[in-house]
């Protein structure tokens, strides 16, 4: 498989189009196109859906893509770790996550990092509300939404996907609904009114199946998504949750596989007077790279 080639490729796949691919990449838009349709010869399968309004990976083309973001991934941080080498990154280094990400994906995943850069001294600022960067309330944010301040950077860091799931124990209990509108004889768990919600969206559990509204009686709010975790996890009932969180669990199951909540973009995000940070750009490599196997 040809490298350049594969490099195009990642980058028409990040890119969504050949034009902006060619843009990110120095090379005309036609170019672009050739490499790819050489690459898809050369593999002897399509790799894109082409239309009108850009371009979608096909199934072999998502397949490429993963193995190539996972391989660019990692040589991006071992690019870092090179250089690094002759001057390794120090000093304090503040995080800013919401609640339920930073403590069920990015905690655990902390140790690896300060063992490789034990001169970095990170702190993780848990919250649900928005630090601000410009004030130096924290360096870097992980944020469930693009940042409306146009003076920091973002990096798209990965798509979280939200499923319905309730514990073996409540299924076996009330019955596992077949049909949206059987969550109505269910009870479910949702994010509380009090409290700043993680995603404009978290309570899209609400909007489908038969009665809508807080009003409902078996209805049971919690204003925390680790809580709704918690909750669904004792038998309580029905709830949604990002697919991260239940990753590792041997008591829940997915209800109405089928069915998917709004995907939720995240975003890596730091102030552009740290753009050129050592401690910045080897904690987004890494966590680019574990992104990279994760399963969201």
């Amino acid at each position: 498989m040809d490298w350049d080639k594969l490099r195009i490729f990642h980058a028409v796949a990040e890119a969504g189009s050949f034009t902006h691919a060619g843009e990110n990449l120095n090379l005309s838009q036609s170019a672009v196109s050739r490499q790819i349709s050489a690459l898809e010869d050369s593999l002897g399968t399509p790799l894109f859906h082409r239309h009108a309004r850009g371009l979608i990976l096909t199934e072999q083309g998502e397949l490429l893509y993963r193995t190539a973001h996972e391989v660019f991934a990692k040589l991006a941080m071992t690019e870092a770790a090179l250089s690094e080498a002759k001057d390794r990154p120090k000093g304090p280094l503040k995080v800013t996550a919401p609640v339920a990400f930073g403590s069920m994906w990015l905690t655990p995943r902390m140790r690896e990092f300060i063992d490789r850069y034990p001169d970095i001294q990170v702190s993780l600022l848990l919250d649900e509300t928005e630090l601000d960067l410009g004030m130096r309330e924290a360096d870097v944010a992980i944020r469930m939404a693009p940042p409306r301040q146009p003076d920091l950077v973002q990096r798209h860091l990965v798509t979280v996907s939200l499923h319905l799931y309730a514990s073996r124990q409540y299924l076996q209990e009330h019955g596992t609904p077949l049909t949206t509108a059987d969550l109505e004889k269910h009870r479910l768990v949702v994010f509380g009114e009090y409290g700043h919600a993680p995603t404009p969206s978290v309570n899209w559990l609400m909007d489908i199946g038969g009665q809508v509204g807080r009003h409902r009686p078996n209805l049971f709010t919690v204003n925390s998504v680790y809580g709704i975790l918690r909750a669904v996890e004792s038998g309580m009932g029905i709830g949604a949750l990002p697919d991260y969180m239940i990753a590792e669990s041997q008591t829940l199951d997915r209800v109405l596989p089928e069915l998917a909540g709004p995907p939720v973009d995240t975003y890596f995000v730091y102030p552009e007077e740290l753009r050129h940070s050592k401690r910045i750009a080897v904690f987004r490599d890494y966590l680019v790279a574990r992104v990279a196997e994760t399963r969201f």
